[in-house]
């Protein structure tokens, strides 16, 4: 984990530069606690897309509490009628 100071943002090529070793977030400090985070764009993306499933896995996980399911032939026939398969 990378903690820089807030005077440190000036010098864009390092934190560039750390974000890339890190692969990960780098924390920026002012007067000690935390106020920013800068991060490579790879990480982002990759971050967000996890975000993305972890979503789309509990939205299914609750459609089976609530009973909304259906057979896999009858949901398969679905499919491919919507998408002409």
């Amino acid at each position: 984990m990378q903690i820089i100071p807030m005077r440190d943002l000036k010098d864009t090529v390092s934190i560039e530069k750390k974000c890339a070793e890190a692969n990960g977030p780098v924390f920026v400090t002012k007067n000690g606690y935390g106020r920013l985070v800068v991060m490579d764009i790879e990480y982002f993306e990759r971050v967000f897309q996890k975000i993305y499933e972890a979503k789309v896995i509990n939205e299914g996980l609750q459609d089976v509490a609530a009973g909304k399911l259906v057979e896999g032939e009858e949901g398969l026939n679905t499919i491919r009628r919507k998408h002409g398969l």
